[in-house]
């Protein structure tokens, strides 16, 4: 089991086969995730492929997430909270200036996905929308979304098998309005294939 502190992210591999087990440990926290094939950095996790081939916005057990070259990279094969996010970016100094007006803002998601990735070649201008395991946004008849509180409680976990070699970017999320305004870890294990 590792541990991912509040506001920070990491790095690492993933191989063919493995499973990633994302965990909420105290409940109604984030985490973005994104994945890279390992053969080619270029190939990305794709919001748009994704949801466009499910035909659904909320990705849960049985959904798979695309690359951008329409190559399954990940399958969704548990989860116990149904409600993730696949719209949004992930958090900068920018959201934070723009959406919260700090006039300090945090890095974010976003600083520390780049962070975290860079030791991997993997540059900012490389970051694409993250899955936002466990965030509960709701989409009202007119396209407007609302950032609700997670819907994970103390525990609930997604489970995601790999389908080739990865490089996967995960954090414990630095938005406020994302957590219910409060900030804590993000566990996660890698599981055998």
């Amino acid at each position: 089991m590792h541990e991912i502190a509040p506001r920070s992210g990491v790095a690492f591999a993933l191989a063919k086969g493995e499973k990633l087990k994302v965990i909420d440990p105290q409940g109604e926290q984030v985490a973005d995730l994104l994945a890279f094939s390992r053969s080619d950095k270029r190939e990305v996790i794709s919001s748009g492929r994704s949801l466009d081939y499910a035909s659904k916005i909320y990705l849960t057990a049985g959904d798979t997430i695309y690359s951008n070259r329409s190559n399954i990279l990940l399958r969704i094969i548990e989860d116990t909270v149904g409600r993730h996010d696949f719209l949004l970016t992930p958090c900068s100094k920018d959201t934070f200036r723009i959406i919260y007006g700090d006039a300090e803002p945090h890095q974010g998601c976003f600083g520390n996905l780049a962070a975290a990735l860079a030791p991997y070649g993997i540059s900012e201008d490389d970051i694409p929308v993250a899955f936002n395991v466990f965030m509960n946004v709701e989409l009202d008849a007119a396209g407007a979304l609302k950032v609700l509180p997670p819907k994970s409680r103390a525990g609930d976990h997604v489970t995601l098998l790999a389908e080739t070699d990865l490089i996967i970017g995960l954090t414990a999320c630095s938005a406020l309005q994302s957590n219910n305004f409060s900030f804590k870890p993000i566990h996660y294990e890698i599981l055998p294939a």
